[in-house]
């Protein structure tokens, strides 16, 4: 049986799956990187890129995806922006899981120390 639970978790694993994939590739993390000076024009970012300005807007479209970065149009001209708090569903995401595994760790650390002192 599926519950109200399930569900939530299913629709934020599919936002972190969009973000996590959207990181994956390293001309989409260099785009992420030219826009933490500002917002820029697509076809600046693209100019120093050896691929194709199409292959630019596809990666910028799988960036706006993830919710990773946002676009605004003006006149002819498409500008990105880095999105404000985009990447803290992974941040949160990441740091309860060292959060979980610190704590297993600091347990097994203690049996380990009760063990050694019984003996």
């Amino acid at each position: 049986m599926v519950t109200l639970g399930m569900v939530n978790t299913m629709i934020d694993d599919q936002s972190l799956d969009r973000k996590y994939a959207a990181l994956a590739d390293p001309t989409r993390r260099g785009l992420l990187v030219a826009l933490r000076d500002g917002p820029a024009r697509i076809t600046d970012l693209a100019a120093p890129l050896p691929i194709s300005f199409a292959a630019v807007a596809r990666h910028v479209g799988v960036l706006e995806s993830a919710g990773l970065i946002d676009r605004e149009v003006r006149g002819r001209e498409h500008w990105l922006s880095v999105r404000s708090g985009g990447l803290r569903p992974a941040e949160e995401w990441i740091a309860d899981q060292v959060s979980f595994w610190s704590a297993r760790a600091d347990a097994l650390a203690a049996r380990l120390e009760r063990r050694k002192r019984q003996r």
